[in-house]
């Protein structure tokens, strides 16, 4: 069985690559072997279709809220949502988005899933600061296609399985560390921020907050460590929670019994 944690971006290139961090477990332990960076959807493709088994963390929300898509007329089955925000495409679901936007009153802008207040993420709605709905509108769809068992959501390959994972629940949470430690502007990457990543990575190894004590390489913790994107280290976060949940299989990757199908949940919430 392989770990992965993907950190993704909804424009993938040379700069700023999806990021998969792989592991192995080992009872209460994960094993970092290696970071991939995938510079093109075409990459991150392959990685979904690519053989079983394996479990992966990704940093996209798999759903919208139910508010949301009943408010807009849009389908209230998962893979049919998928479909009908793919044919949109990125424009068209930019202007019905930001319209939609536009008619909530101030202060409710954003219509956010149950999964997303449980967490502290930012609504899946959202198109900027962060773009997370770019992100639902092109990953979620492509976990669709690859047929990955989605637990709560959609049955599909069961040795490919696929949860949603989010660093800023663990980071901000369940550490308690509010200080910034990223920035993608290389102008932010302070001694301050790389100290925040060193106290993190630091409480991984430790097993914190998670149970789950991290292992990799020493050159991968320094690389981790400095690096100011903060891509790496998300990646990485990403994989401890999929091992979280895969520890709880039996208890559907300890993902709450009552989640909505529509709108996904974070594990570890």
């Amino acid at each position: 069985m392989k770990i992965l944690g993907v950190d993704f971006t909804s424009a993938p290139r040379a700069g700023k690559p999806i990021t998969v961090a792989v592991g192995k477990p080992s009872g209460q332990r994960l094993r970092i072997s290696e970071v991939r960076s995938l510079r093109d959807f075409a990459a991150f493709e392959d990685l979904l279709a690519s053989p079983g088994p394996w479990i992966a963390g990704f940093d996209f929300p798999f759903g919208l809220s139910r508010q949301a898509v009943a408010d807009l007329g849009w389908p209230a089955v998962w893979v049919h949502l998928l479909e009908h925000c793919r044919q949109l495409g990125r424009a068209e679901f930019k202007r019905v988005l930001d319209a939609y936007r536009q008619s909530r009153p101030p202060g409710e802008r954003y219509a956010g899933r149950r999964g997303d207040k449980a967490s502290g993420a930012h609504p899946s709605v959202k198109l900027v600061n962060p773009p997370v709905g770019y992100m639902f509108l092109e990953g979620a769809p492509r976990l669709s296609a690859a047929g990955l068992h989605v637990p709560g959501v959609r049955e599909g390959d069961r040795s490919r399985v696929a949860l949603e994972a989010y660093p800023g629940l663990l980071v901000r949470k369940q550490l308690g560390i509010r200080d910034s430690y990223k920035s993608d502007d290389r102008r932010k990457h302070t001694p301050a921020r790389r100290e925040v990543r060193r106290q993190v990575v630091s409480a991984l190894k430790a097993g914190k907050p998670l149970g789950i004590s991290l292992e990799l390489p020493k050159k991968l913790e320094r690389e981790l460590v400095d690096d100011g994107s903060g891509d790496l280290l998300d990646a990485v976060i990403c994989a401890i929670q999929a091992g979280w949940g895969l520890l709880r299989h039996a208890q559907n990757y300890g993902l709450p019994a009552d989640l909505d199908s529509l709108e996904g949940w974070i594990v570890t919430s």
